[in-house]
């Protein structure tokens, strides 16, 4: 278990009481209902979830945000899952467990994410740093079993974004 507290975090604390974050090192498959928040597919899911590491951010023993990253290589992670359940989104879950990932891989050289098509996501992205640097097009369209909406708008390419740590 580890906890941040330092003078970056603080400020995103306001709704948050006593958040840990905890890696989850078994039964990974016990969280997809939140890993699903993020990515709408179990199959997408999967393929990643065994070799990814898995961490959890729960404020007073309740979870509240998820977040899957894997390795690359020796240079770069990739976050391929960030979800808060709705009741808690807006409330500084995702930015705190983001910046308790920027701490726990700083060794590493790049974050990279793909993401939809989505202003306020892009924006929570920008607003921690990162910049886009390519797109895969029609990624959704191609590699999901139906069509994926958020805000109403339908997800078809896959932006990449990278941040370095």
């Amino acid at each position: 278990m580890q906890s941040m507290d330092n003078k970056k975090n603080r400020v995103q604390l306001n709704n948050l009481k006593s958040p840990v974050v905890k890696e989850i090192l078994h039964n990974k498959k016990d969280f997809m209902d939140i890993l699903l928040i993020g990515d709408e597919e179990e199959r997408m899911i999967l393929k990643y979830l065994e070799s990814a590491k898995l961490y959890a951010l729960y404020d007073l023993g309740i979870l509240k945000s998820i977040c899957a990253v894997i390795k690359k290589d020796d240079k770069t992670i990739e976050i391929k899952n960030l979800a808060t359940y709705p009741k808690f989104q807006n409330t500084g879950c995702a930015s705190f467990l983001m910046n308790f990932i920027f701490e726990k891989y700083k060794d590493f050289e790049y974050i990279i994410l793909g993401t939809g098509e989505n202003e306020k996501t892009l924006n929570f992205y920008k607003k921690l740093g990162f910049i886009e640097f390519t797109r895969i097009e029609n990624f959704f369209t191609e590699n999901y079993s139906h069509p994926i909406f958020e805000n109403g708008i339908q997800l078809k390419d896959m932006i990449y974004l990278k941040k370095k740590l």
